[in-house]
């Protein structure tokens, strides 16, 4: 049963209303002020209201204008002004403030219960249609998020001695991130980010990734173009138009030393140098051909060293921060 509110200070047009509303099926509130209808709608939620404008104290503006400073736009309850002038101004007003429509009084049985029927359906339906986009964007997500983890794990493969890098340095960046102050929704980017950082890596010789020995000029510059390749790769996602943020500048230094651009300091976007970090802790803390896992403080030593260097300070600091609490030294690959 749809539920109306209807706010009159006038009982006839209370009474009227109430009348022709309950006949055709619809539980009905009748309220006599605008601040009776704010206090009531602090425990209730009806489907919509009928709100007279001209009212002693709260008129129908300055009550609507207080009901939506109380709620967000996705929350509200809508409404329909009750009106008796023929008032252009005013209904242009009462559009602007949010309201659904105008019914003219005294009241059109039919077209008082047309206008209210014909507005809960809209509301419902446009509710439900935003439901919906939700639940299929959120959809998409989830099958974005598995085809980005799939590659990635494709990338690890590639590099013998990478097994699950890519997924700690998404880690790792997420949790600087969210210490740093991110929202959610831009720690789930640069999770995404981390991700696909060495995506380049498929454009670089299986026999250079996986050299034991150490790599000759002309292989470095052939391992060096990983990021330039990652850029190309995934710039045209439109989609998701950061995702190559951390690939293409995950190997720049904070002191402009780095690759494959040469910039410094705040010309590198944060989210690659806060992959900059992640990815440098995953490298020391995981096996390699020539070297075993290293000892934690050897770790905390080489990021504290970085600091200013070849890393942002400021994350480098968040990274020696998570270093300290790690006690156990449980953040390695296995």
């Amino acid at each position: 049963m749809d539920w109306v509110v209807v706010v009159d200070d006038d009982v006839i047009n209370l009474k009227m209303a109430g009348e022709i509303l309950s006949r055709h099926n619809m539980r009905v509130t009748a309220l006599r002020s605008g601040t009776a209808l704010i206090n009531y709608l602090k425990g209730n939620t009806p489907d919509l209201i009928l709100l007279d404008i001209k009212m002693p104290g709260l008129d129908g503006f300055d009550t609507l204008r207080k009901l939506n400073s109380m709620t967000t736009e996705s929350e509200r309850i809508p409404v329909i002004f009750l009106t008796a002038d023929e008032n252009e101004e005013s209904e242009a007003r009462g559009l602007q403030l949010g309201a659904m429509d105008f019914i003219k009084k005294p009241f059109v049985p039919e077209v008082l219960v047309i206008r209210v029927q014909n507005t809960i359906e809209l509301v419902r339906l446009q509710r439900n249609l935003e439901a919906e986009v939700e639940m299929k964007a959120l959809e998409n997500e989830n099958l974005s998020m598995h085809v980005v983890q799939t590659l990635a794990e494709a990338i690890d493969a590639k590099d013998t001695y990478t097994n699950g890098h890519s997924g700690r340095v998404a880690e790792y960046s997420r949790e600087i991130a969210r210490r740093y102050g991110y929202s959610k929704k831009h720690q789930d980017e640069i999770y995404m980010m981390g991700l696909l950082h060495d995506v380049g890596k498929i454009g670089v010789p299986d026999n250079v990734i996986n050299k034991t020995s150490r790599l000759t000029d002309k292989e470095f510059e052939l391992v060096k173009k990983h990021p330039s390749l990652g850029d190309k790769i995934l710039k045209n996602i439109e989609e998701m138009p950061k995702l190559s943020i951390g690939a293409r500048w995950h190997h720049e230094r904070y002191d402009g030393t780095g690759y494959p651009d040469g910039l410094s300091k705040t010309d590198i976007l944060e989210e690659a140098r806060i992959i900059a970090v992640a990815d440098a802790y995953d490298a020391m803390t995981s096996h390699r051909s020539y070297r075993d896992i290293l000892p934690q403080e050897t770790v905390r030593q080489e990021i504290e060293k970085g600091k200013g260097t070849q890393f942002d300070p400021v994350f480098a600091d968040i990274m020696l921060q998570i270093i300290s609490e790690d006690t156990e030294y449980k953040l390695h690959e296995d």
